[in-house]
């Protein structure tokens, strides 16, 4: 049985579910597998705008790694070759040129949480919780996760959750921007289907250029990202696309009567 369920509301937008609740969903050398599979699907398919990763159930989103079947590798190498590989998953998933969500319908744990960080967009259900629990097993996070939390969250904030292996709640989670959004559990793969529809009203080039400006402005200096985003503005300017969509903008406010507004 695939450890990945997938399913498609419209051609522009995939819904994947680690389907492993015995396993609290944990990530595997399985669900490496298939994440890679469908990932060299997601970065073909120019049609996919929008790629929304959950869990099953309601229970738990992700526990992390597979402590039952990671217990096995036991060298510097094992460990190296473990994050390396799954490093290089969610480094894909943060390059992708479609809008990502994370839909967290319940707890994350350790690695869940390292893994929710590559996402553009982490929206959770109330009753989820955080787990920073990697020290508990003597252990920092192995993904990526340090980096990408300190990132969201500050530097102080990370090194007391991860120091604590604090179990944090969704309040604590929502007000210090480790997500972006709370929804109640009967409403919100609703809302991120809502979402996902406003998302993927624009094609994968626009959803690229947005992703690689926001990239810019964290990374590069002030004035280097502006003049990268007017680039990239005047790209788009001269587009067919552009133009078409103005046009046909005027025509109706023409007919319509209304005057046109400024841009």
């Amino acid at each position: 049985m695939s450890v990945l369920k997938i399913s498609e509301s419209d051609s522009h937008v995939l819904w994947v579910e680690v389907n492993r609740p015995a396993a609290r969903n944990a990530i595997n050398f399985a669900v490496m597998d298939e994440l890679e599979e469908l990932l060299d699907r997601v970065e073909k398919d120019e049609e996919i705008r929008v790629f929304i990763f959950s869990g099953a159930g309601q229970r738990y989103f992700a526990s992390g790694g597979d402590l039952k079947e990671f217990q096995g590798l036991k060298t510097e190498e094992d460990a190296i070759a473990m994050s390396e590989r799954m490093g290089k998953i969610l480094k894909r998933i943060e390059k992708l040129k479609c809008w990502t969500i994370a839909c967290i319908n319940g707890d994350a744990y350790g690695g869940g949480c390292e893994l929710m960080l590559a996402f553009d967009f982490r929206i959770a259900v109330k009753h989820a919780r955080f787990g920073f629990t990697q020290g508990k097993f003597y252990l920092p996070p192995g993904w990526g996760g340090l980096t990408r939390l300190v990132e969201r969250v500050g530097r102080s904030t990370a090194l007391l959750w991860l120091g604590k292996q604090a179990l944090v709640d969704a309040e604590t989670g929502f007000a210090n921007g480790l997500i972006d959004q709370l929804q109640v559990s009967a409403s919100i793969k609703n809302y991120i289907r809502d979402t996902a529809k406003a998302l993927s009203v624009n094609d994968r080039r626009l959803i690229a250029i947005l992703k690689k400006g926001a990239h810019n402005a964290v990374k590069k200096g002030h004035y280097s990202s502006i003049d990268l985003e007017r680039k990239a503005f005047a790209e788009l300017w001269a587009d067919e696309e552009h133009h078409d969509r103005v046009d046909k903008f005027l025509k109706k406010g023409k007919d319509s009567g209304r005057k046109a507004p400024a841009m």
